[in-house]
């Protein structure tokens, strides 16, 4: 190759490397990543209120006579010239004892007679709901002395017009342990920060 040919190869060389320089690079081309998605919120199921009027009510009824209604003729107390009944105390049952209840305890008394208490039994076993009709032995709790001077129940002798027999039904924590024959306010001490329900009946006589 003669040496002005070879001058002329590097010159076209040279222009060539120049004009591949002075091009514009490509841009780059970019890949857009998707956005990153968030976790969904954890949903959460809320948990129902206690509705009062599911729970269980401590509540006192008997199948001898409604809330509010007269008392038979079998329950009344004996006593010459004013009353003439059999004196046997009529069936109770009860439900929705408060949990921790260990034992009952029950009054029976007369407000319109200056709260005469006809009938006073308490330590009835926890696992009873209800009492018998003439309920006076051992096996149904510890007798208190009634207003009569009597053991057990004494059932309603009203002297005039209409009185109201509210039987009242004690949940307690403990079991009082006291003896036979106490009267009413040895019970009301005893039960004393150891009462967690009671639940009230309402019997009527009339004379």
């Amino acid at each position: 190759m003669t040496t002005s040919r070879l001058l002329l190869l590097t010159c076209l060389l040279i222009l060539f490397a120049a004009g591949c320089g002075n091009a514009p690079a490509p841009a780059p081309v970019s890949t857009q990543l998707p956005a990153p998605t968030s976790a969904p919120a954890p949903t959460t199921t809320p948990i129902p209120a206690p509705d009062a009027a599911t729970q269980p009510v401590f509540a006192l009824t008997s199948p001898d006579f409604k809330d509010g209604e007269e008392l038979a003729d079998q329950f009344t107390y004996e006593l010459f010239g004013q009353c003439g009944g059999e004196n046997i105390s009529p069936a109770l049952e009860w439900l929705g004892a408060p949990a921790g209840t260990q034992t009952f305890a029950l009054t029976m008394l007369d407000p319109d007679g200056g709260n005469w208490l006809h009938w006073l039994l308490f330590d009835i076993p926890a696992d009873q709901t209800g009492l018998p009709q003439a309920a006076n032995g051992p096996e149904n709790g510890t007798r208190g002395k009634n207003d009569f001077g009597k053991l057990g129940y004494g059932g309603p002798c009203p002297p005039s017009g209409a009185h109201r027999y509210i039987f009242t039904l004690y949940a307690l924590d403990t079991t009082l342990g006291l003896p036979e024959g106490i009267k009413l306010k040895e019970f009301q001490n005893a039960i004393e920060n150891h009462l967690l329900a009671q639940a009230q009946l309402t019997g009527l006589r009339t004379r």
